[in-house]
């Protein structure tokens, strides 16, 4: 699977939707779940919880291991996707679309502008690989 152009990326694996009313969706990319194997679950945050960029945000745990998802900006969660709870599966099936993990209200958009693009990102997992 290519990665997507339509979005933002952190050397850590995240991904990042473009604001929309100030939310952005947050995911892990295909290179992530490929490297964690099967997911089994997911430890979500909670709607309300506030973040500084970097934070560890929720915890992804796979038959392999146990990953840290981290806040790609600063601002507060205002919505999980309950479905992963029982099916974390979704990570592995589809993780720029329904896989997805959690959304957050940006402090500042413009804090996005220090992600990577797709094609910066490639090279952070090629060189990872």
């Amino acid at each position: 699977m290519a990665t997507p152009d339509d979005r933002s990326y952190r050397s850590s694996h995240e991904w990042a939707t473009p604001p929309d009313d100030g939310v952005i969706t947050v995911g892990i990319t295909e290179f992530a779940q490929e490297q964690l194997g099967d997911v089994v679950f997911v430890e979500l945050p909670a709607p309300g919880d506030r973040v500084t960029e970097g934070d560890a945000v929720a915890v992804v745990e796979s038959v392999k291991t146990a990953s840290d998802i981290y806040a790609p900006v600063s601002g507060t969660v205002t919505e999980v996707n309950d479905a992963l709870e029982t099916s974390p599966e979704k990570i592995n099936d589809d993780p720029y679309g329904d896989g997805w993990i959690f959304k957050l209200r940006v402090d500042d958009e413009g804090d996005l502008e220090d992600l990577l693009d797709a094609e910066a990102y490639d090279e952070v997992a090629e060189a990872e690989a």
